[in-house]
């Protein structure tokens, strides 16, 4: 039971002598502040015996063993910016250095999502304000070209075609409406034929003093009715190709040499533009304007020249399908309605198969319980 006694004692020895220390406050030259050199050892001698006699009681060593154990808390350790001795001014605690960098990291988002934001902002500002421009340019050149005041331009043989193609979708939705309202006229009397036949064919039993000619127009009705069923699966394949052809290969065709005429304005803007920089003085800023314009120049030439071919080769190829589908549709036309007035069914089925049109069941119009839903 001594050896544990002599431990805590030189570890209080040692507290003691510490404590000692600093007690004597010692200036820069070494010297005393306050006391003479003896008073302060009697003085530390005094205390050293003093702290000895309070250490060295089993209570005392029981509070130091337990302050040694369970040590200090983390959280509340201080950190001393002065020099011993110095006073509580300059002490920082811990947790205000993790608030700070902890406030450090949010500002850094912050301004990284800030600097984001801006520089979208900044291109979407770009974009609007290259498109205002553009349309700046577009329009006083288009208000210039119908004053007579600004050039354009034009390809004289291109210009011919795209005129002879706006001429001929207008003659085909004119044939495309009135094909639409012969079929509609011919629907209702093919429909008024069948109500006929069958009114004739109820008659028929029920007055049998004129059961026989009510029975051959009976027939007769019937077998137009069917004739005009088929006659209008032909027509209604004439309307659907020419339909076709009007608002779908016609209008993309269309749609192309409108892109080309927006290309031939923007090409002219910017030309007019560049000759009258052209004109202007030499200096260095309008040497860097004059270098921009012709770059913005060569962009849109070769963007129109681009355009241009396109619609030179879309206009060969709507000539070239256009005279197949028409040589196809006027032939089927003409050999249908030919057959139908000449009462001549086996004809007007063959001319179906030979244009490989099936005809609809009678039901087959109204739409699924699938397409319903």
């Amino acid at each position: 039971m001594a050896v544990p006694f002599v431990q805590h004692s030189s570890m209080a020895e040692s507290m003691m002598s510490k404590a000692a220390t600093m007690e004597i406050p010692i200036n820069s030259n070494g010297d005393s502040r306050n006391l003479a050199e003896d008073d302060s050892l009697e003085q530390a001698t005094k205390i050293q015996w003093s702290l000895r006699e309070k250490v060295g009681s089993p209570a005392a060593l029981r509070d130091l063993q337990q302050v040694m154990v369970s040590g200090p808390n983390l959280n509340e350790t201080s950190i001393v910016s002065g020099g011993y001795g110095g006073t509580t001014e300059g002490i920082i605690p811990t947790s205000s250095i993790k608030g700070s960098n902890m406030h450090h990291t949010s500002s850094n988002s912050s301004m990284t999502a800030e600097e984001a934001t801006r520089g979208v902002a900044v291109e979407k500002f770009d974009i609007v304000k290259k498109w205002g421009l553009n349309t700046y340019k577009c329009t006083k050149q288009m208000i210039s070209e119908r004053f007579g005041r600004g050039s354009r331009t034009v390809d004289l043989e291109l210009e011919a075609q795209i005129e002879v193609l706006r001429e001929t979708k207008r003659k085909y939705e004119s044939v495309l409406h009135l094909a639409r309202a012969l079929t509609n006229h011919f629907y209702s009397m093919v429909q008024t034929q069948h109500a006929l036949g069958d009114t004739f064919a109820d008659l028929s039993q029920k007055s049998p003093e004129l059961r026989d000619e009510f029975g051959y127009n009976a027939e007769t009705q019937k077998l137009l009715c069917k004739n005009g069923e088929t006659l209008l699966g032909a027509i209604n394949f004439f309307v659907s190709s020419i339909n076709t052809l009007v608002n779908k290969t016609m209008e993309d065709t269309l749609m192309t040499i409108k892109m080309y005429e927006n290309a031939r304005l923007e090409f002219d803007a910017y030309r007019a533009d560049l000759e009258e920089l052209n004109l202007g003085p030499r200096d260095a800023v309008t040497m860097a304007r004059i270098e921009a314009a012709q770059q913005q120049y060569q962009i849109q030439k070769d963007k129109y020249e681009r355009l241009r071919n396109d619609v030179t080769i879309k206009l060969k190829f709507l000539e070239e399908n256009k005279v197949k589908v028409m040589h196809k549709q006027l032939l089927l036309f003409h050999n249908a309605i030919s057959a139908y007035f000449a009462g001549n069914q086996q004809q007007l089925e063959q001319t179906l198969k030979q244009f490989n049109i099936k005809l609809k069941p009678p039901g087959d119009d109204k739409p699924s319980w699938l397409e319903e839903q």
